[in-house]
């Protein structure tokens, strides 16, 4: 992803939309076609030598196009012929952001394999479901990865929306009317780039589209965020039911040596909040003066190849976290049935309704015997609820019994399981 953001890089996308532009113009008989070749043959870049050029002319495209002529000569005549600045500016740009695209859909898949294995492990692996930080009711840890898995499917999905969005050119002029320059030379070297037109651009690409590409990096990095947050407070030592692969030879602290810390978790959450401070400059760069300033092209240099380049990295680092992750069933068992299986509360209430005792009556009677149970050092809602007469004469012990069966729990996994194809 680096490679892609490099000055080498930068200036390689600007020379591929000139020379797009040339033969262009050569298809629509504006170039000769010695000149063409020539231009083909010669046209090369030193990024050292531009950087010199650009401490004098204090214009980045101008010092590009004056050491291309150095190395052109009397053919260089023909480069840039009828276009503006961000006719070059944009359009390369809009190849870089299309190639770091391509690299996040890779490792936005391999993500989303890696989860899907996980998955596929622990189906059946019980845990408690937590509300507000506090038990609910069994779930498994594979039902826990399958909502990962959608959110991770939805956003290679965004990404594959978002790598035709940002594939746009322009190669239209000053203000981007076609004053100097005809039509179709944008559409032979848009083509040729392997991008569309844009629709209507002024003398630049609209920051819509560069504040969508932002945005949904954002948005990806605020999953992994989700994910990565769930790890850490999973591996809790008060919960221990999942834990980084933690290696050999690896400290924890300087001081403490039994800590094990969830340090790549942290990273992810850490470099997802970069991310999303991003957003605000993205959408801020929207609302250019005019038909154009150059107020967004300043950050833009910092934030595009930043944000490309850390979720690309936050990628890497919670595919190889999911591949490596501890998971503790004995744990996650051990913590559910806390309190005598308080967590089954509605199982209960559901089966004191069927069997005829109001709703608001079964609650109470399933409450009580709940919150007695609830924080006590020798606290057992089924205890509890086995010494009740009124509740042993509705449901018997073997029907009681059967509330604290947690495979109940998992009978309609299938139907997730079957739409996103574990």
């Amino acid at each position: 992803m680096g490679n892609i953001w490099t000055d080498r890089a930068k200036f390689q996308s600007w020379l591929d939309v000139e020379i797009a532009a040339c033969e262009a113009n050569y298809k629509l008989g504006k170039i000769p076609k010695t000149a063409l070749e020539e231009i083909k043959e010669k046209a090369q870049f030193d990024p050292e030598r531009i950087l010199e050029i650009e401490e004098e002319v204090r214009h980045d495209v101008i010092a590009f196009l004056t050491n291309l002529n150095e190395n052109v000569g009397e053919a260089g005549r023909f480069i840039h012929v009828g276009m503006t600045s961000s006719d070059v500016l944009d359009t390369g740009l809009a190849l870089q952001l299309r190639e770091s695209v391509k690299l996040l859909r890779k490792e936005t898949k391999e993500l989303e394999d890696a989860i899907r294995n996980l998955a596929k492990q622990h189906k059946s692996t019980v845990m408690i479901g937590r509300s507000h930080a506090i038990h609910g009711e069994p779930i498994t840890f594979g039902f826990k990865l399958a909502g990962w898995l959608a959110e991770t499917i939805r956003n290679g999905e965004r990404l594959t929306r978002l790598e035709k969005d940002v594939a746009i050119g322009q190669i239209s002029g000053a203000m981007g009317n076609y004053a100097n320059t005809d039509p179709e030379v944008e559409k032979l070297a848009c083509k040729q780039l392997g991008l569309t037109p844009d629709t209507a651009s002024t003398q630049v690409i609209s920051r819509d589209r560069h504040a969508d590409y932002v945005q949904t990096i954002a948005l990806i990095g605020a999953s992994l965020d989700r994910f990565s947050t769930e790890i850490r407070n999973l591996q809790r030592t008060d919960v221990l039911e999942v834990e980084e692969n933690f290696q050999k030879g690896q400290k924890g602290s300087s001081a403490m040596p039994h800590k094990r810390n969830p340090i790549r978790s942290e990273r992810i959450s850490g470099l997802s909040r970069v991310l999303r401070s991003y957003v605000v400059a993205a959408l801020e760069n929207v609302a250019l003066w005019h038909e154009r300033d150059i107020s967004h092209s300043s950050n833009e240099r910092m934030m595009l190849p930043d944000c490309s380049i850390t979720l690309h990295f936050m990628l890497r680092e919670m595919k190889q976290v999911i591949n490596g992750l501890g998971v503790y069933p004995e744990n996650m068992i051990k913590n559910m049935n806390i309190y005598g299986g308080v967590v089954f509360s509605q199982k209960v209430l559901l089966a004191l309704v069927e069997n005829g005792i109001s709703r608001e009556e079964s609650y109470k009677i399933v409450q009580k015997h709940a919150h007695s149970a609830w924080n006590q050092k020798e606290g057992n809602f089924q205890k509890n609820l086995e010494a009740d007469p009124i509740v042993i004469r509705r449901l018997g012990l073997e029907k009681l019994t059967q509330c604290f069966n947690a495979d109940l729990y998992q009978e309609n996994l299938n139907y997730i399981w079957e739409r996103l194809n574990i």
